[in-house]
């Protein structure tokens, strides 16, 4: 068995899942054992497993994972029509609907299905279309500097490393210089800038409990993406780090890329209901909201970059928002409201496709 991430296209969401491993899988493990080293490979489970139990390959990755990306690349080669294109494995259907859907969202897609010319300019970005929408966004709320790093961080690896139960305070301790009071996601930019001044030195990742191989590969990448910007003529903001201003365009900017994964805490105990569906999920134990001393009441509502359904139900990289930004996006899916509502309203009436949420703040969103 193994535990595989399988992307959910009906609440947009990974799930962790237990699947047998394929003939192709277990006959690999087999020769990497008994390659060179002497000895025996020893299989825990019955021939008959193997014959009956087990697929011949794994699973390719076109009818498992997030296909808006993919998506996106066919739209700019001119492959507009989903349903000719010839896979070697064919998707499902809901799975191409919802990555045009989310293409239609970010507003990547005129009225006749084609690229827009947004559209064409995130296909230009190596990343997620939320992320490349967020950095196009940047180019307006002049804080591209700062969302070059925080893409670069959120497409390498994960930069932090689990330390042992042991360990733990020892980690919470050296990270706490690095935390942002405004969320994961400048924790993000505080991480890389101490690591670029610290002329990329190993020793100091190690000894705050950061993974080099990470963050050696988000230089790779910043770099690669202000490349791409350049190329293609995008203004490129000067640094402006640290001031409330700068940070506010900031997360307005997240907003226009990932006004989809919002969640609001339904009862102030970090309990976050999510946007898109029912789940409730809870901010992972990196966040920095979690490490601060000492540690204060959890935001009310959060923008968080993934969220996986597990044994934990984590949100990760959540950073507050309040709803006002909601109110001053372009975006049609938020509609500000100044009236008041009951709190009722927040246990009540939960996101559902085509349904209208109401909170205490006096926020409308509509889901599409």
């Amino acid at each position: 068995m193994q535990l595989k991430t399988v992307y959910n296209p009906q609440i947009r969401a990974d799930s962790q899942v237990l699947r047998p491993i394929s003939r192709q899988q277990a006959d690999m493990r087999t020769q990497r054992v008994n390659g060179d080293l002497p000895g025996l490979c020893l299989r825990l489970y019955p021939q008959a497993l193997y014959e009956e139990g087990m697929a011949e390959a794994r699973s390719p990755g076109v009818v498992e994972e997030n296909l808006s990306h993919l998506v996106l690349l066919l739209k700019r080669l001119d492959i507009a029509d989903m349903g000719q294109c010839k896979f070697l494995d064919r998707p499902a259907p809901e799975a191409l609907m919802q990555a045009l859907e989310d293409l239609d969202y970010l507003a990547a897609l005129d009225d006749d299905g084609n690229l827009s010319e947004v559209g064409i300019i995130m296909s230009e970005l190596p990343l997620e279309p939320p992320l490349a929408k967020a950095l196009i966004a940047a180019c307006e709320f002049d804080c591209v500097n700062e969302l070059l790093t925080i893409a670069a961080m959120l497409t390498a690896s994960p930069c932090f490393v689990t330390p042992t139960p042991q360990r733990e305070e020892a980690a919470a301790t050296h990270r706490r210089p690095l935390l942002h009071n405004e969320g994961d996601h400048l924790t993000l930019i505080n991480i890389y800038n101490a690591y670029i001044q610290h002329n990329e030195d190993d020793a100091w990742c190690t000894t705050n409990f950061l993974n080099p191989a990470a963050l050696r590969l988000a230089v790779v990448i910043r770099a690669e993406l202000l490349e791409v910007m350049q190329r293609i003529e995008l203004p490129v903001s000067p640094p402006s780090f640290g001031c409330q201003d700068n940070c506010t365009n900031i997360k307005r900017a997240l907003i226009s890329g990932f006004f989809l994964k919002v969640a609001h805490d339904v009862d102030g105990s970090g309990n976050y209901l999510l946007l898109t569906h029912r789940h409730v999920a809870h901010l992972h134990p990196f966040s920095s909201y979690l490490c601060r001393r000492p540690r204060l009441n959890p935001p009310s509502w959060v923008l968080y970059h993934e969220f996986t359904i597990s044994h934990d139900n984590c949100i990760c990289t959540a950073s507050e928002v309040h709803p006002h930004i909601f109110g001053k996006s372009e975006d049609i899916y938020f509609v500000h409201d100044t009236s008041n509502l009951s709190n009722n309203c927040l246990q009540t009436d939960y996101f559902t496709c085509n349904s209208l949420y109401h909170n205490s703040n006096g926020l409308e969103v509509y889901i599409h």
